[in-house]
């Protein structure tokens, strides 16, 4: 299945730029109605011209996604926890079969691992069982750092290095277990460092909704500092205008601008 493998990623990593631009709407499978997807039809008709993937889970996908009109997918295929037990987050598991994905036409599949958390076990199995049955049918696998309620204190200015070996850790182990594509966390400063000891394509995960302008701002130091592109969900659904901000990213992720002129560019296009 190598063939339809290196297909499949060329439908998510743009061949003549070596980049992606993915928009996450799988917020929904332990938040609920998130905001900004409490109607995640409408909110994401308008955006689909603009992402070269889409990462949704089973039930967004075929409840409120065209058919006719949409991107490659990428679908959410672990959960089974939810904000209700919010320091349970990590003990995931598998919602989904390669069946399933492969009926849905998905083009990949992702899969969150809780490294360092107590069922960093049976996350990173999650990941290695999936990543064989999905290279059976040539399927792309996306391996997610996730930061658990435990590990929330990594982010804690000051621990910038630290957290970046927490992130080159997982996004390695991930590249271990069988993922194609690792998705992460930015670190100032230190992201380079994520990026060179891991051997798959990273890229970047937007995080909690911060201004526009910091968002492009991260993602194209992030750019700069290797990532293959970034996959986005509340910086792009839950900006002011969202059609605007996916553009800005397409400039910098596919075109090079430097974040003030990608900035310049949503408040033009958001007038």
């Amino acid at each position: 299945m190598q063939w339809g493998l290196e297909n499949r990623l060329a439908q998510i990593i743009r061949p003549e730029t070596g980049r992606t631009v993915m928009l996450a709407i799988d917020h929904g499978y332990f938040q609920g109605p998130t905001t900004g997807l409490e109607e995640p039809g409408k909110t994401v008709a308008p955006l689909l011209p603009y992402c070269d993937a889409l990462s949704p889970t089973k039930g967004i996908l075929q409840y409120c996604i065209d058919p006719l009109t949409a991107p490659p997918i990428i679908l959410r295929v672990s959960g089974g926890n939810s904000m209700a037990r919010r320091d349970e987050l990590d003990d995931e598991i598998l919602t989904c079969t390669i069946e399933q994905a492969v009926a849905l036409n998905a083009v990949g599949v992702s899969i969150s691992i809780y490294v360092g958390t107590e069922h960093q076990r049976q996350t990173i199995q999650n990941l290695a069982t999936m990543a064989d049955e999905a290279h059976k049918y040539g399927l792309v696998v996306l391996g997610i750092s996730a930061v658990g309620a435990s590990l929330g204190e990594l982010r804690e200015p000051g621990k910038e290095q630290e957290f970046a070996r927490y992130l080159a850790l997982a996004s390695r182990i991930a590249a271990e277990h069988g993922a194609d594509i690792s998705k992460t966390y930015y670190v100032p400063g230190h992201f380079d460092k994520v990026v060179g000891g891991c051997p798959i394509p990273i890229v970047l995960a937007g995080g909690k909704k911060v201004p526009e302008a910091e968002a492009l701002e991260f993602s194209y130091n992030a750019i700069q500092d290797g990532a293959s592109g970034v996959d986005m969900g509340r910086n792009i659904f839950q900006a002011e205008s969202p059609v605007a901000m996916i553009q800005a990213v397409r400039a910098v992720v596919h075109e090079g601008k430097a974040s003030e002129e990608a900035y310049e560019l949503y408040q033009s296009l958001a007038k």
